[in-house]
């Protein structure tokens, strides 16, 4: 009965997920297989072509560097914070998630400001005689990446804080106490028993980052084009859906692939992690 009972509370989440998440993209990847010119024939058309490789290349360079960056800066900003006092500490997660507050588009527009020949970052290093002329840095991968990692670090450190906080200080004290330096401490105690927020972040960022559309088309314009941008324009400017879904398929298949290996990587770390 108990059994039963279970299956029933679990049910209307279980249809949810498989009629809202499930079902599109399976449509969507089915809707590939379908063409007359062969089973395969979108994704030989989409490897074929030195520009579409290219697209790819530079979407997985860019999502894979913007998560190590995150993950750096998201670790250590989170352990720092989680060290702090009560008050501190909220004022500290405050102001980590205050950038949170305003939308996408608004925070990649305050990027082609700083970053623009006549913009902040320009002005700043000529008045200070560290450039005679400006810079052109918007339209650049690292213009893209810059903006990329604003946007998810403060996802990583919400998603850090808590696991980092969670660790026993006794354990702390303990690998202190049997002789273990503060760097093997970190090794065999704290990396290990934070690798399921690490995960747990990396695969936001890395998602995140990875089906982007808004700030790489601002920032990195038709130069630095992503796989989201390119998906963008086979569905939307010349309505090629087949050509669209397969980008998609590709993006999805990536995507479960890496959270696949990051969960690997967690196991190999903690054994009991996801």
């Amino acid at each position: 009965m108990k059994h039963f009972a279970r299956w029933g509370l679990t049910m209307p989440a279980t249809i949810a997920v498989v009629v809202l998440l499930i079902v599109p993209v399976a449509i969507t990847i089915a809707a590939t297989f379908a063409e007359p010119k062969g089973v395969f024939a979108p994704y030989v058309t989409f490897f074929s072509s030195g520009f579409r490789r290219a697209v790819l290349y530079r979407t997985l360079e860019i999502a894979l560097i913007t998560t190590a960056i995150s993950l750096t800066v998201g670790f250590i900003t989170a352990y720092v914070i989680a060290q702090m006092p009560g008050r501190a500490k909220s004022i500290m997660i405050v102001a980590a998630v205050f950038p949170l507050l305003t939308g996408v588009v608004v925070r990649s527009f305050a990027w082609l400001i700083i970053l623009g020949k006549n913009g902040i970052l320009n002005a700043m290093l000529i008045s200070t005689g560290i450039l005679s002329e400006p810079l052109s840095m918007l339209y650049t991968e690292g213009a893209v990446i810059v903006a990329m990692v604003y946007l998810f670090v403060p996802l990583m450190i919400l998603t850090l804080v808590g696991v980092l906080e969670g660790i026993p200080r006794d354990l702390i004290d303990a690998s202190a106490s049997l002789g273990a330096r503060p760097l093997m401490t970190f090794l065999q105690v704290i990396l290990p028993l934070a690798t399921p927020g690490l995960i747990v972040g990396a695969v936001l960022v890395f998602t995140g980052s990875f089906t982007s559309y808004a700030t790489p088309q601002l920032l990195g314009g038709e130069k630095q084009m992503m796989m989201g941008t390119f998906l963008y324009q086979r569905a939307m400017v010349t309505f090629d859906w087949v050509g669209a879904s397969t980008i998609a398929a590709i993006m999805v298949v990536l995507t479960l692939g890496v959270v696949l290996i990051m969960s690997r990587i967690a196991r190999r770390l903690n054994p009991m992690a996801v």
